[in-house]
């Protein structure tokens, strides 16, 4: 009864990550999309994973660059007794900027009319002010850059007085310069030193890209006016295989796209086990490695935003360069 018990508990503790399928054009305007990426390079000097974005032109939109992301990227720390079930990253969030990551998972829970990281009912022991903290350092640091932050509503509520908009809201009144609020898809020269918001709660004024109309463990499209959205996040993963096969044919669909649609596309996952409890690394395990092998022979292109569980520095440098 224990272990039935510790299923249902740890079964609640789920997060995000479907399946596409598409036919790639021909190589010629395969060639002519990198041709065109090209155009946007600044300089052919090395490039470091702490300022990789220095190395692109202001005028290009943010969704033709290839973005190495975390998925859940507060959850360092597992479910007590079970592992594999809550822990999502190795990483610091300083490390993960270091290393190239330029899109950030943010789950908060909404207590004391403040914001805890959580990953289902696991508090991560981490505030979104350490969170806010490590990004502001890191941007004034390196001004070149800047900082997609997905942020959602994690677990439960407790004892607030407010709306969880209004509590986001007071986070940003501490440091407006240091955010990009408006609800456009921007160009890299827009945003640089900032973060730019990709909203994942409601809203009763325009804050951020919406994306507050996120379906489940599916693919998907998001179309607010002017702005569009494609998200792959297929994240109850019964067979790695059908996993793969979803991110790649939204990889290539991002490499192909003309219309400016920002792609973001869950490498992320469980595998449900015995009793339903997850298993993040079952996922993350199998998938990282087809990545890896993905971006060694794909090394140019425009392939969106990819949230990884377990991202580390060699597989995030392997995104990056697909850029130059």
């Amino acid at each position: 009864m224990t272990t039935i018990a510790l299923g249902v508990v740890t079964a609640s503790i789920f997060f995000s990550c479907s399946n596409d399928s598409l036919t790639e054009r021909d190589s010629n305007e395969n060639n002519l999309a990198s041709l065109t990426k090209s155009s946007y390079k600044t300089s052919l000097a090395p490039i470091e994973m702490n300022s990789w974005m220095s190395g692109l032109q202001d005028n290009i939109s943010i969704s033709r660059i290839s973005i190495p992301g975390t998925h859940d990227s507060g959850a360092r720390i597992d479910a007590p007794v079970v592992s594999g079930t809550a822990k999502t990253q190795d990483l610091s969030i300083a490390e993960q900027l270091n290393a190239g990551v330029r899109f950030l998972d943010i789950r908060c829970r909404h207590i004391d009319n403040s914001f805890t990281i959580h990953h289902g009912a696991i508090y991560q022991n981490l505030n979104f002010d350490d969170v806010l903290n490590a990004c502001y350092a890191f941007l004034s640091s390196h001004p070149s850059e800047t900082i997609i932050m997905s942020v959602k509503e994690e677990y439960d509520a407790s004892n607030t007085t407010r709306s969880f908009e209004q509590t986001f809201d007071s986070y940003v009144q501490k440091n407006p310069s240091k955010w990009d609020l408006g609800a456009n898809i921007p160009t890299l020269g827009a945003v640089r030193g900032k973060i730019k918001l990709l909203r994942r709660f409601s809203s009763g004024t325009t804050k951020g890209i919406n994306a507050s109309p996120w379906a489940d463990n599916t693919t998907f499209d998001i179309n607010n006016s002017g702005v569009q959205l494609k998200v792959q996040d297929y994240y109850k993963v019964t067979n790695n295989d059908d996993k793969w096969n979803g991110i790649s044919s939204l990889l290539n669909e991002a490499k192909n796209d003309t219309n400016g649609k920002l792609f973001v596309n869950f490498t992320s996952g469980y595998k449900p086990g015995i009793f339903g409890i997850p298993s993040i690394p079952t996922v993350s395990n199998n998938i990282n490695p087809r990545l890896k092998t993905f971006f060694q022979t794909n090394t140019q292109g425009s392939f969106g935003v990819m949230p990884i569980d377990f991202v580390n520095a060699e597989l995030s440098e392997l995104i990056v360069k697909t850029n130059f």
